[in-house]
Formats: C-alpha cells, sequence, structure tokens
C-alpha cells in the first residue's frame, strides 16, 4: 500500500493553509494544486482496483470528494485536518455511490467494491462498502479512536506512520487500535454477511 505523498516538509499544507486563513489569495493558487495532488492519490489508492465493471472513476470520487470537503464554511487547518476530512469525504462519496448502485439493482443484491489490500485481507477479496461502513458507525459508538485509525487506514490508506502522524498518536498505539480495529471489524462483518 502507497502512503500519501510527503511534501517538502509536512507543515507545507499546514503553512498554505494558514496563508489562505490569513487572506493571502496568492497561498490558495499554491494550495488548490496540492490539495487534488493528495486527493487524487488516495483516490487511485481506493480506485486502482476496482473490477472492470466499476463505473466510478478515480477522477470522479475526486471531484465528489472535494466537493463535500469544500462545502459550507468547511476549514483545514493543518495537513493533518485536511487528511481526516479527506479520509471522512472519500467514504461518504464510496458509500452514496454503493447505495445508489444498490438502489438501481433494485434488489439484485449488494454492489461489492475492492478498497484496499489491507482491508482486503480482513474480509476477503471484495468488500461492500455499505457494511463497512455500518461496522466502522458501531466501532465508533464503542471506541471513537479506534474507529478513527480504522477509517484513516480503510478510506484514507494512510500507514501506520501516517495515521501517528495525523492523529498525534504514537506508531505502537495506532498498530495496536489498527489489530483491534481489524478483528473487531472481520468479526462485525462476518456477523453481518451470516
Amino acid at each position: 500500500m502507497v502512503c500519501l505523498p510527503e511534501m517538502k516538509e509536512p507543515t507545507d499544507i499546514t503553512r498554505l493553509l494558514e496563508r489562505v486563513a490569513g487572506g493571502d489569495p496568492e497561498a490558495w493558487d499554491e494550495l488548490l494544486p496540492r490539495l487534488y495532488t493528495t486527493l487524487h492519490e488516495i483516490a487511485h489508492r481506493l480506485m486502482r482496483d476496482q473490477s472492470r465493471g466499476h463505473t466510478l472513476q478515480t477522477t470522479a470520487l475526486v471531484h465528489e470528494a472535494f466537493l463535500k470537503m469544500a462545502g459550507g464554511d468547511q476549514r483545514w487547518e493543518t495537513r493533518r485536518h485536511f487528511e481526516r476530512v479527506a479520509a471522512r469525504a472519500m467514504r461518504a462519496v464510496l458509500v452514496d455511490y454503493a447505495r445508489a448502485r444498490n438502489a438501481q439493482k433494485r434488489g439484485e443484491g449488494w454492489e461489492r467494491v475492492m478498497l484496499t489490500e489491507e482491508v482486503a485481507a480482513v474480509t476477503g477479496p471484495k468488500l461492500d462498502v455499505l457494511a463497512l461502513h455500518d461496522a466502522l458507525d458501531k466501532l465508533h459508538e464503542l471506541d471513537p479512536e479506534t474507529a478513527e485509525v480504522a477509517e484513516l487506514r480503510c478510506f484514507g490508506g494512510l500507514e501506520h506512520g501516517d495515521i501517528a502522524r495525523v492523529t498525534g498518536r504514537s506508531k505502537r498505539t495506532v498498530e495496536r487500535a489498527w489489530r483491534f480495529a481489524r478483528s473487531w471489524l472481520e468479526r462485525e462483518m462476518e456477523q453481518t454477511d451470516g
């Protein structure tokens, strides 16, 4: 699994966000391509293993996620904040897509969408995005911090070190949280399928 591309410095996007918040119009011109590149990398990882008949394209996922992220008064304070919001936006787009596909099929079964190799190891080669979404919601009720790690891993495609950086936790804590989340999600999704 590929990590998000590192900027020159981890705070590069954060500095640009601060300049945008301060009213610097040139900062937005510098920031937008970097945000787009980051979103495209995430979307590419999520979409690269899709079946040939899958109709949602990487660029469409990027655009839909960005629209969700940019809607309203949303302002990203730091790169960490942006990555968290990006993972949630990608999740929302994929869930909306899966729901729409299910509605079109009129009872023909769930649309299976493969996300990443790591997530596929939990649930098998094809993953029901809606089942993962529901399982993550249940996990969030039990343990919001662990659910955040799982969301960043599954929908953000982040590695443990990146998740540690984004959440401000140690890498070891993130690894423990992911082991628990992976096991919990696997059991929860087996119960849902069974």
